[in-house]
């Protein structure tokens, strides 16, 4: 099964793809993950993606596009896959489809975990992480028991900068811009399955896992 996950920051993508993977014994590759393997394995293509990451500049579509292959190309991908964070544009998505095409595959399900930008606002405006450990709280939905120290080392948790409600604010309005010609381009390919992100977390995880055994 070849599934793409959507979905603005805050959306609980994450949280939702760690259940889709254990249930379905699937890999979940991120973007991120991928350049972070290519780059370590010294492959062609990682070597020329490092050469922008350490400028800080953004990737070429044709060297993303070539690292997404090369994972998808993986032994442990044979059986399906959950891909995050890519693609993010037309482009970007084209590129996937004739790639998978080229491999004799497709994507099965687009799930796209819809939620409201103004409960995105307080989620994302909320979350601590630990200085120490890194481990993620929220203000609202899964405080600290000592307000700001952490559980697991007792170390100083901490707003990131771009946590901010300006800056959180611009995140949600370029995201939702930018993807929502990809929403209408896997909609009219008749794969692109809505759900509910603003559910409980079970209950997301039911509907999605309901939707992938074609139950809905």
């Amino acid at each position: 099964m070849n599934i793409l996950f959507m979905g603005p920051p805050g959306a609980g993508k994450g949280t939702q793809a760690e259940r889709i993977v254990s249930e379905f014994g699937i890999p979940h590759i991120s973007t991120g993950d991928a350049f972070r393997l290519a780059m370590s394995q010294g492959t062609a293509l990682g070597v020329e993606a490092k050469k922008y990451v350490d400028q800080g500049l953004l990737v070429p579509d044709e060297i993303t596009n070539g690292i997404v292959r090369e994972r998808l190309q993986q032994p442990d991908a044979d059986k399906g896959f959950l891909l995050d964070g890519f693609p993010r544009t037309i482009a970007q998505a084209e590129a996937l489809d004739e790639m998978l095409r080229v491999m004799g595959r497709s994507i099965d399900h687009v799930i796209n975990l819809a939620v409201d930008r103004d409960k995105l606002l307080a989620r994302l405006t909320g979350r601590r992480i630990c200085k120490s450990c890194g481990a993620t709280y929220h203000v609202i939905f899964n405080p600290s028991k000592a307000e700001g120290v952490c559980d697991r080392c007792s170390g100083e948790l901490y707003q990131r900068s771009d946590d901010t409600e300006e800056k959180v604010g611009t995140r949600l309005d370029e995201y939702l811009t930018k993807t929502a010609p990809l929403l209408a381009y896997y909609e009219k390919q008749g794969i692109l399955r809505q759900v509910d992100g603003e559910q409980e977390i079970d209950t997301v995880s039911k509907d999605i896992q309901t939707l992938l055994r074609g139950q809905a």
